[in-house]
């Protein structure tokens, strides 16, 4: 990927000649660094078998006018979507109440904050990292719950976590490395190996497999039932066109499904409400779907900004059938929305199932199965 801004101010005799070298360089590694190179987006997923329409619906609102950027920062209109989306199989939501972060998260706070720590246990070189369990560690604007067990010690800063798409969502995780680590073994490692796993030492794939027994020191998770989660890149610190696109869309997407109705879906903002305000407003009504939208940080493809992903929650119904929403259990990632696609997204994706066939970038179910559209 960071291959790219250098091939373009190169010759086609240097581009021939590096793209040789770079072909043979990888042939000589092995098996396990040449998928680290190649597994930047996921051109070879599943096909997907959703419900879908070729392109998004005129709007039928006033909506935000489409901003233009400056020669070097154009948006990339060319280039087929579909199946450029990383290879991951989860994503940790790390909430910062914060709308933007230097253009390495980990650097947020002079290094001291959740995302470093993560990065240091499953990033590239770190104890717990698996190029064929890749998971990606992301800041997100929303704020950390409020409840009592989330409160920053003299020693420790804590925090709320999300973790999609296996819809789970921790109140607070503490800076305590033994707590992190805990998140790591109890939640992001995978149960089963990768077969390519199978020769390696007991020991290493004893380390690399999920451990239930740490769950204890990361209590209160809890599963994401009626609420649709909506991700936009908005990494201004990162790229200039994520930095306009993130939160001139945020404002479109809260404007248009407030404009569904609040006996349909509840615009939800601020932190994730306590077990027992989630027990009571479930109680309340079934039918009415919550709705949060928030900023992430760097996902990968600046050029195809706007970049959105619309998580689907399990056991989301469909009020007037009581059916399983057609997208329950999926994230879908879309790229180049403009706001004059946003109440087309909000509308056919959100409320009926389609999935916008000339948006599409690419979608995950939950398990971590990555999807793209048949070729």
């Amino acid at each position: 990927m960071f291959l790219l801004r250098p091939l373009r101010q190169t010759s086609r005799t240097a581009t021939a000649a590096l793209s040789a070298s770079t072909a043979r360089a990888c042939a000589q590694r092995s098996s396990n660094a040449c998928f680290s190179f190649r597994r930047t987006y996921a051109a070879r997923g599943a096909s997907a078998t959703f419900p879908m329409i070729d392109t998004c619906p005129s709007p039928t609102c006033s909506c935000a006018p489409t901003p233009s950027f400056p020669e070097g920062f154009e948006i990339d209109h060319t280039t087929p979507l579909n199946g450029l989306m990383p290879n991951h199989a989860q994503q940790v939501l790390i909430c910062t109440g914060k709308d933007d972060w230097p253009s390495k998260i980990e650097d947020d706070d002079n290094g001291q904050n959740h995302a470093a720590m993560l990065r240091d246990l499953i990033g590239r070189g770190g104890p717990y990292s698996d190029p064929f369990h890749n998971i990606s560690v992301l800041n997100v604007s929303f704020p950390p719950s409020s409840s009592p067990g989330n409160q920053a010690t003299n020693t420790t800063k804590n925090t709320s976590v999300y973790l999609l798409p296996d819809f789970k969502y921790l109140p607070a995780l503490s800076s305590d490395p033994n707590h992190v680590k805990a998140l790591v073994k109890a939640h992001l490692l995978p149960e089963k190996l990768h077969p390519v796993h199978d020769h390696s030492p007991p020991a290493k794939r004893e380390n690399l497999l999920r451990d239930p027994s740490y769950a204890d020191l990361v209590p209160g998770i809890r599963d994401i039932r009626n609420e649709v989660i909506v991700l936009i890149c908005g990494h201004g610190g990162r790229d200039q066109r994520c930095g306009v696109y993130g939160p001139l869309l945020r404002t479109e997407f809260e404007k248009r499904l407030a404009e569904q109705g609040p006996e349909r879906i509840e615009v939800l903002k601020g932190a994730a409400p306590d077990e027992k305000d989630l027990e009571e407003g479930e109680a309340k009504s079934n039918k009415v779907w919550g709705a949060r939208v928030g900023l992430i940080s760097h996902i990968g493809g600046h050029k195809f900004a706007g970049n959105v992903i619309v998580y689907i929650p399990p056991g989301l119904k469909m009020p007037e059938s009581d059916v399983p929403h057609p997208l329950a259990g999926h994230g879908i990632w879309y790229g180049r929305v403009e706001p004059k696609h946003v109440e087309g997204i909000v509308k056919e994706t959100i409320g009926k199932g389609n999935v916008i066939k000339e948006l599409f970038r690419g979608g995950i179910k939950q398990g971590g199965e990555i999807l793209r559209l048949p070729l």
